[in-house]
């Protein structure tokens, strides 16, 4: 298995931008669906975006249309832009490696608020 790290978490204001990293090492990436979750306070696990190897992007109702996933997989990186934030996106977020049946691990989560 391999690690991922994720960095770009902090304070936002309500409307603005914030854009995250989660870098991959191990030689899974490029074949694999890398995900983004986060974990609100009090609630419940979620699936925010995904996007495939070849990379056609998945999001949850939530965000689409504010936030926006990609991957640079000469960098093994993938990144979620996310725009007009809104306080109900404050959250833990993490990214994940999923490749069944061999290939499942998450990295330790970027804390992102929103508050002005």
């Amino acid at each position: 298995q391999g690690q991922l790290v994720e960095s770009g978490g902090g304070l936002v204001q309500p409307g603005g931008s914030l854009r995250l990293s989660c870098a991959a090492s191990g030689s899974a990436f490029s074949t694999s669906f890398m995900l983004w979750y986060r974990r609100a306070p009090g609630k419940e696990r979620e699936l925010v975006a995904g996007i495939t190897s070849s990379g056609i992007e998945n999001y949850s109702e939530a965000v689409r249309g504010r936030f926006t996933i990609s991957r640079d997989n000469a960098k093994n990186t993938v990144y979620l832009q996310m725009n007009s934030v809104k306080s109900e996106d404050t959250a833990v977020y993490f990214c994940r490696c999923l490749r069944p049946p061999t290939v499942d691990y998450w990295g330790q989560g970027t804390q992102v608020t929103v508050s002005s």
